[in-house]
């Protein structure tokens, strides 16, 4: 049977960041739940997407000064930048003195040049991943299903979700990692020798942690990776809305639909994959606008544990114990045993929908 391998974790449940808020008062408030999540105990805290700004990508602007004021620059000298700006620093030096690893979501402008001297940037909707036992940035994400449209739509009513506008699709694909310093006794590469069975290592090193964001959380796809590389945690911040007047429903139908939406998404993606689930909202009124809160921990068999109960500030705590993932991985979620890689071609294949062929008028 396998040990207790037990982390407390919490979600920075986050309310609205308007367009005239300081970066310095946001940063203030994340701050703040740190210091509470150290009360509580909590190892591994999860900001919010976009957690720095405002979510920017339902304003309409052209002024490239305009948009450049909410990315962070990185580039592959520095691919971590954004922790030594004055933006992200001191949530470092607290979680040091803490002891706390973070996730946290933010607007990134990865900057390249080539070996001719020409420069190129490229956007990305980002997280990433510091861990205080490496006393660095351990892991990186790119968001991968950028919702909406690049053109604002033409009623000055409708909801605008702009995201393919300001950023591209991530590029990182979904690659699990190890977080070190989480669980004591972890089993460490020096420990196993060359004869050993791996099949008696699992679930003995230290945590294996994906990470999503928002939209991905939605889809498959996103979520059997990290399934396949024996992830047990995955993090995932959003900023997600709750009413859009050119969709059909009340604001409080709206808002209802959306917010079962994402526990289906949630559950079903920890229930699927045998792993633990950390959801964190950016939420309540933003700019006159509205996202959904429901940050929310749910257990490798899709049971919600922890969940919200306001729609602003707020720490969502429990603690997890990483060895349930063997529960369902033992038995209906035994990839080995069960999977038919031989009959999945499509999904790897098709992306748009294709119809199959018409019936004939004789049958």
């Amino acid at each position: 049977m396998a040990t207790s391998r037990t982390i407390t974790v919490a979600a920075a449940q986050m309310g609205g960041n308007q367009l005239g808020d300081s970066r310095t008062g946001i940063l203030d408030r994340m701050l703040k739940l740190m210091d509470q999540a150290a009360e509580a105990g909590v190892r591994l805290l999860a900001y919010p997407e976009l957690a720095l700004t405002t979510f920017f990508p339902t304003q309409y602007m052209t002024d490239p000064e305009q948009i450049k004021k909410y990315f962070e620059p990185t580039s592959p000298l520095e691919p971590f930048a954004v922790l030594s700006t004055p933006h992200a620093r001191p949530l470092v030096e607290r979680a040091n003195k803490l002891g706390i690893d973070f996730y946290m979501g933010f607007a990134e402008r990865w900057t390249m040049t080539d070996e001719d001297g020409k420069i190129t940037t490229t956007d990305y909707n980002t997280t990433i991943y510091y861990s205080v036992a490496a006393g660095k940035g351990i892991a990186k994400y790119r968001k991968v299903h950028l919702p909406g449209s690049k053109e604002p739509l033409e009623d000055p009513k409708a909801f605008q979700q702009l995201e393919k506008r300001y950023f591209t699709p991530g590029d990182l694909g979904f690659q699990a990692f190890r977080a070190p310093g989480l669980v004591e006794g972890a089993l460490k590469e020096e420990d196993i020798g060359s004869d050993t069975d791996p099949k008696t290592t699992v679930g003995k090193g230290d945590p294996i942690l994906g990470m999503l964001i928002c939209n991905d959380r939605r889809w498959p796809e996103a979520w059997r990776p990290y399934g396949l590389q024996g992830a047990e945690l995955v993090i995932e911040g959003y900023n997600t809305t709750a009413w859009a007047p050119q969709y059909p429903g009340t604001p409080e139908e709206q808002q209802s639909l959306a917010e079962f939406h994402h526990r289906l998404s949630c559950q079903a993606g920890s229930y699927q994959n045998g792993l633990w689930g950390l959801h964190v909202a950016k939420c309540g009124e933003e700019n006159g606008q509205f996202l959904i809160g429901g940050s929310m921990i749910v257990d490798p068999l899709g049971r919600v544990v922890a969940e919200s109960r306001t729609m602003g500030d707020e720490l969502v705590v429990a603690t997890i114990d990483l060895a349930l993932c063997r529960r369902p991985r033992d038995r209906v979620f035994n990839f080995e045993k069960h999977r038919r890689l031989e009959h999945y071609g499509l999904v790897g294949q098709q992306v748009g929908l294709e119809e199959i062929a018409f019936l004939g008028r004789s049958i």
